[in-house]
This record gives C-alpha cells, structure tokens and sequence, in this order.
C-alpha cells in the first residue's frame, strides 16, 4: 500500500512538471481586487452579453464579449495530499488559456491559485457571501477530490447544516467581519449568510472513498451524494474505476448524485484510464489545436468523440469549462438585467 501511494505521489510529480506545472513565487501575485464598472454604461456591450446563448458559448463570444462585462469568481478547492494541489494550478491556467481572467480565480490575499480542503468550510461560506455581495454574482465552486467533498460541505455549511449563523469573511484581509448577514446585490435588503441566496454553479470530481476516513469529513457521510438547494447546479464527475473515491463500475451502478429539492444535478462518469490525483492537469491542452476545438465546441451528451491524442481527461475539462461559460453568461445577462431595471447594490465600504 505504502509502495503504491509513493509511485503515485511520484507519477503526479513527474505528470506535472511535464505538462509545465510551476508553482509562482509568493511575489507573483494577481492584481489586486477589483470590479470593473465599464459594462454599466457600455450597452452596446450588455447588448451583446445579452443576445449570448449560455448552452452555446465559443471561444469568440468568451474573447471579444464576456471577458469585458462582469465576471464571477471561480474559486478551486485542490485534493488533500501533497502535491496534488499543483493539479488545480495546471486548471486554473487552463482556464485562463482558455479566456478567464487569471485576477477572477486567484486568491486575492495570497495568490494562491486554489483553496484548502483542510479550510474550514464555515470561512469558505463566509467568503463566497462576501464576493456574491460585492460582485452581484456568487462565486462558482469547482473542487477536485477531497475539494470536491468540501464545495459539497460549503453548500452544506450555506443550508444552515453546521449552524444558524456564519460570519461574512474578508478575502482581502483573511479576517471574518462582525456580521452574519449582506446586502443582497438584486433587492438591497439586508440577508443572512445561510439561506439568504445560492451559488449557481458547482461540481466535484472524484471526491468521497477514502476521505471519508478522515475526521474533518466524517459530518458528511450519508450527505455528500444528496446534494442541497443552495445551488442551481451540480455536477459529479466519478472515475468508472477509482480505488481512491470507492467508485468500482460506476456506469453499471448509475448516477451518485441526487437532488436534494430543486437543484438541477448531473453525474457524469470518467474513463477508468484517467489517474485520480491527475484529473485537473489540464493546460497541456492549450498547446493541442484540434484539443482546442474539440472543447470550444463541447455540449454535453456530443457524440463527436475527441481527437485520438488528447488527454484522457479532456471530458472532465471540457464539461467543467461548459458549465463555466454557460454561467458565466447566465450571471452576467442577470446583472445587467437588474441594472438596466435601476437596481444599484448598497455595499458597505472595505
């Protein structure tokens, strides 16, 4: 056991440098937090962001119209065993190779591409309240095996499952603010952290099986499959074969995923060829042209197949990136359908 967990530590290490996988200096930070305001008097842009069809999103409608117009958050959550969360790096410049600005994925105080599944799920909550109450658009929560168990906590957390009040959290600073609720961006009325609005967009990849042997995950057993109405939309990616998520012929044994209430919620299954620490290592695609377009063009359920030397894990890319463009566009019709309707957010200053 002990033999096969360093050969798949060092696998990992060597798959990484290869797809060109550094880790930045501290000094290297993204720019400083902002939100740009340029949309609010630009129509001819809101026309177009709102002429978008969110199920059909190509590389030119991301480059030429959305990267101008406001832009939620994504925020990663890596795996738990080092240095598995240099596989969420490689995602997150995939996603910027792909057109999401680098400054909406990095953390604002440090850097760091990706969030801890070892935070606690509490300060995450407390931190996507704050940038859906400064932004008007929540957060979209993308997290990769033990991550993928905490995006499922958080929601969790925002149901009011660990407690009936969660502190806004700063990003900025790291500290929690002295309140529990926001002001809603759509109404201006004053809302609680829990229950008082939902993330629209967010999904785990491989996650349970063998952390669940962990204490800061036992609260989710029997939970983690039943997914809760603070988000529209979630989607589970499970391995057909996957010792380290407990997924053995996933296919065969169907969705293990499952609405909650009203959420919409999808399982999609991975090729068993796909190594489990690996499944975010994804910008070595940006430099496959036919990879490319094969992901441009991605709906889910496409029959096309991808190109014979893409990466095994090209679906998972591809369907993650289509949610994100799909709701991408969907938040920012919203907001700008709330702003040309007069609304204007009364947020407390910094």
């Amino acid at each position: 056991m002990i033999r096969t967990f360093i050969s798949t530590l060092l696998a990992l290490a060597m798959a990484l440098a290869a797809a060109g996988c550094t880790v930045r200096s501290l000094l290297d930070k993204p720019p400083e937090y902002s939100t740009s305001t340029k949309w609010q008097t630009d129509q001819a842009l809101q026309d177009r962001i709102l002429a978008l069809d969110p199920e059909h999103v190509r590389e030119a409608d991301v480059r030429q119209t959305l990267i101008h117009g406001p832009t939620p958050r994504i925020m990663l959550v890596h795996g738990g065993i080092f240095p598995v969360h240099r596989a969420m790096i490689s995602f997150g410049r995939f996603l910027v190779g792909m057109g999401y600005p680098e400054s909406r994925i990095r953390e604002p105080y440090d850097g760091d591409w990706s969030h801890s599944p070892y935070e606690d799920a509490a300060r995450l909550a407390g931190i996507v309240a704050w940038y859906y109450e400064r932004d008007g658009m929540p957060p979209m929560l993308i997290g990769h095996s033990q991550g993928g168990m905490q995006v499922v906590k958080v929601l969790y957390v925002l149901n009011g499952d660990y407690g009936a009040e969660v502190p806004v959290w700063n990003p900025l600073t790291d500290f929690a603010e002295n309140r529990t609720t926001l002001i809603d961006p759509f109404t201006g009325r004053k809302v609680p952290v829990v229950g008082g609005f939902e993330v629209t967009y967010a999904s785990a990849a491989g996650a349970g099986g063998a952390a669940f042997l962990l204490p800061n995950q036992w609260s989710l057993i029997g939970k983690l499959n039943e997914i809760p109405d603070t988000v529209e939309d979630f989607t589970g990616y499970d391995l057909e074969f996957d010792l380290w998520a407990w997924t053995i012929n996933s296919k065969k044994h169907g969705d293990r995923y499952h609405n909650h209430g009203s959420v919409r919620v999808r399982t999609v299954t991975l090729p068993a060829s796909i190594n489990h620490v690996l499944i975010p290592v994804t910008d070595d695609m940006l430099d496959n042209p036919a990879a490319l377009a094969w992901i441009d063009a991605y709906t889910p359920g496409t029959a096309v197949a991808p190109p014979a030397d893409a990466s095994d894990n090209i679906l998972w890319a591809a369907d993650v990136w289509y949610s994100i463009k799909k709701y991408w566009v969907i938040e920012a019709q919203r907001l700008i359908r709330a702003w040309r309707a007069g609304a204007r957010p009364a947020v407390p200053a910094s």
